[in-house]
C-alpha cells in the first residue's frame, strides 16, 4: 500500500506556485524593457536626420534667402538671416532677358508635355510587346534595350546631332520630342514590363474568349491597371526633362525657342557683372513646377515604385 502511494505520488506534477500557463507550466512574467534607453536612441536617430537633413537643404535654402538679398551682400553673408528684403530681384530678373521669363518657362513646358506624352504611348506600347507579345530574338533585344541604359547621352548626341541638322531640325522642339516617341528611355520601359509581367495573365485570356485581339487587350485591360507605373513615368519624365540642360543647349540656339535651364545660363556674364540675385531669384521661380510636381504625384510616385520592385 506504501509503495503504491510512493508511486502515484511520483507521478504527479509538481506544484508550482505563481501563474501558470493553459498546459500547467509556469508562465515568466515578461519584464518591462527600460525605456529610457530607447527613447534616447530615437533622439539621436531623429537629431541626426535633421541635421544631415538640414545640410542637405542648406544651398537651396541659401539660394532662396539670397534672391532677397542686393547684389553687393550675396557673397558677403553667408548666413540665412535676411538684414535687408530685396524683392527686386524678381522684378528684374523676370524681365532681364529679351523676352519674359514666363516665355522660356512656356517653351519648356512645350517641351515636357511632348516628351511625357511620347513615353507614355510609346513606352507602354513597348513594354507590352516585350511583357505579352512572343516573337523571334524578343529576349536578345531585351537585353540590347536594357544594355542602351548604360549608355551617356555624349555618346548618342552626336550622331543625333548630326541626323537633326539633316532634317533642318536644329533649332526647334522636334529632336527634343521625336526620340521619346520612340521609346529611347529605356528605364521607363524595364519600368512597365516589370509592371505588366506581374499582372495575371488570365486577364488576357478571359478577353481574348470575348473577341479582343491585342490592341484591345492593351487599351481596355492592361492600360487601366497600369496607372501607378503611368503616374511613375510621368512624374520622372517632367523632373528629368525640365531640370535638362546639356541636349537642350545643343539643340537650340536662337534666343527665343530658349527653354527655362538654357535662360539661366543668359544671367550669367563672364565677361562682366553677372545679375546674381536675378539669376536666384528666376532659379527659385522655375524650382516650383517640380515641388509642385512632386508634391501632388509622391503618393503615386511612391505607390507606383513599392509595386513595380515588388513584382
Amino acid at each position: 500500500m506504501t509503495t503504491n502511494l510512493g508511486a502515484e505520488t511520483a507521478q504527479l506534477p509538481p506544484v508550482v506556485d505563481g501563474p501558470q500557463n493553459s498546459d500547467g507550466t509556469p508562465r515568466t512574467e515578461d519584464r518591462p524593457r527600460p525605456r529610457g534607453r530607447g527613447a534616447r536612441n530615437r533622439l539621436i536617430k531623429h537629431l541626426l536626420l535633421i541635421v544631415f537633413g538640414f545640410v542637405m537643404l542648406y544651398p537651396l535654402l541659401w539660394m532662396l534667402v539670397s534672391s532677397l538679398r542686393p547684389n553687393d551682400e550675396i557673397f558677403r553673408l553667408t548666413g540665412l538671416l535676411l538684414t535687408t528684403f530685396e524683392i527686386q530681384n524678381y522684378v528684374e530678373g523676370w524681365n532681364a532677358l529679351r523676352s519674359p521669363f514666363g516665355h522660356y518657362m512656356v517653351n519648356s513646358m512645350i517641351v515636357v508635355m511632348g516628351s511625357i506624352i511620347g513615353n507614355l504611348v510609346s513606352c507602354s506600347l513597348a513594354a507590352y510587346a516585350f511583357a505579352r507579345l512572343k516573337f523571334r530574338k524578343r529576349n536578345l533585344l531585351f537585353a540590347i534595350m536594357l544594355m542602351t541604359i548604360m549608355l551617356p547621352i555624349h555618346v548618342v548626341i552626336v550622331p543625333q546631332y548630326i541626323i537633326f541638322s539633316q532634317f533642318g531640325w536644329v533649332n526647334t522642339f522636334i529632336p527634343l520630342i521625336l526620340p521619346k516617341l520612340l521609346a529611347t528611355d529605356a528605364f521607363f520601359v524595364f519600368l512597365m514590363i516589370q509592371f505588366i509581367r506581374g499582372l495575371p495573365r488570365e486577364l488576357d485570356e478571359a478577353a481574348r474568349i470575348d473577341g479582343c485581339g491585342h490592341f484591345k487587350i492593351f487599351t481596355r485591360i492592361i492600360l487601366p491597371l497600369m496607372l501607378p507605373a503611368l503616374a511613375t513615368t510621368t512624374i520622372f519624365t517632367f523632373i528629368w526633362t525640365w531640370n535638362d540642360f546639356f541636349s537642350q543647349l545643343i539643340f537650340l540656339t536662337d534666343p527665343e525657342m530658349y527653354t527655362v535651364p538654357v535662360a539661366l545660363r543668359s544671367f550669367v556674364d563672364s565677361t562682366a557683372t553677372s545679375s546674381w540675385g536675378s539669376l536666384f531669384a528666376m532659379s527659385i521661380v522655375s524650382l516650383l513646377p517640380i515641388f509642385l510636381v512632386f508634391l501632388f504625384g509622391q503618393k503615386y510616385l511612391v505607390k507606383g515604385i513599392a509595386t513595380t520592385g515588388g513584382k
